[in-house]
């Protein structure tokens, strides 16, 4: 009897040292794309928090490419100790149906945290077309050989589907230009090289404030709190919705103890001043919701991509 209450114990121990112990070394947060976009931005803010609560050195890790799926597939490969973390996009759920061979396999090789925030595209346009609503840019891009210019982060990208599902359901005349990540496509509106492009809206945001772009519609069914004066395109094309949603994943095999202690100190963190204020202040809106909730929100969004990919004939940056 002795001996099984002892193993009992030891038993408990074991299940609790991951978290007794974690992080007893610097964490490394793995974006999927390039710097300079909304995704990094909040991964570098969040990195900051960590570095506060555990005393540890949280760095951010760029690793661009493949539509997100070359940082995806090193995360997934990574020792399942909690101190690789994806911080990513609803570009995973898009590229579940985009790449026929991604690397890895979404529902089998990573354990999703929590969402911690999500934002609606913006349909934005460089100020010297000559255009101040979306009717107006409809009718423009049909009377142009070829259409607008229209720049996305990337072939498959949720801003690369949002101009698709345009195409479909308005008549948008567009040739796409597809550059290698948000901070590249920002670049490209702003010379003008690109005559539109939906961006998330903390990227865009500050720029149609300086007026450098005007903003038209939003791609959620909601205003955004940042942009309130801007109609949604489900307004005038109903059922037109699309977003940019930001989470947290680690690979299959980690702790739960420590995906729990991750979990919780996420959700938490939300709640800083200076996290939170930045997400609603950027048109976004705070979520942090538990793993089961997640984990619905993410089969409902593989769907919905996969659906439109299939219509689109959307294929992948070769």
């Amino acid at each position: 009897m002795f001996r099984c209450l002892a193993l009992i114990a030891l038993a408990l121990f074991a299940a609790q040292a991951p978290a007794q112990t974690y992080p007893v070394k610097p964490i490394r947060i793995v974006v999927p794309f390039a710097p300079g976009g909304g995704t990094d931005l909040l991964a570098r803010l969040f990195s900051q928090r960590l570095l506060e609560w555990y005393g540890q050195a949280a760095a951010v890790d760029n690793r661009p490419g493949a539509g997100g799926n070359i940082g995806a597939e090193l995360v997934a490969k990574s020792a399942p100790d909690g101190y690789t973390i994806l911080f990513s996009t609803a570009s995973l759920a898009v590229n579940v149906t985009l790449y026929p061979k991604p690397g890895y396999n979404l529902l089998r090789d990573f354990i999703p945290i929590t969402q911690m925030a999500a934002s609606p595209l913006v349909l934005v346009v460089h100020p010297s077309v000559p255009v101040n609503s979306v009717k107006e840019l409809v009718q423009v891009s049909r009377k142009r050989k070829g259409g607008v210019n229209f720049g996305s982060n990337g072939n498959g990208t949720t801003s690369h589907l949002s101009g698709l599902l345009m195409n479909q359901m308005a008549g948008l005349e567009i040739t796409h230009i597809p550059f290698k990540g948000a901070g590249a496509a920002i670049n490209a509106m702003l010379t003008g090289e690109t005559d539109i492009s939906f961006l998330a809206t903390f990227s865009a945001v500050q720029h149609v404030k300086a007026r450098r772009m005007k903003a038209l519609a939003v791609s959620t069914k909601n205003r955004s709190p940042a942009l309130p004066e801007v109609p949604t395109l489900d307004s005038m094309y109903p059922g037109f919705e699309t977003d940019n949603w930001f989470a947290l994943f680690v690979p299959a095999g980690t702790p739960q103890a420590v995906v729990q202690l991750l979990h919780d100190a996420v959700v938490k963190g939300i709640q800083h001043p200076s996290i939170k204020t930045f997400i609603e202040r950027e048109g976004g809106y705070a979520i942090g919701n538990s793993q089961e909730a997640f984990k619905a929100v993410l089969a409902r969004e593989i769907e919905k991509y996969g659906k439109l990919v299939k219509s689109s004939g959307a294929k992948p940056d070769q």
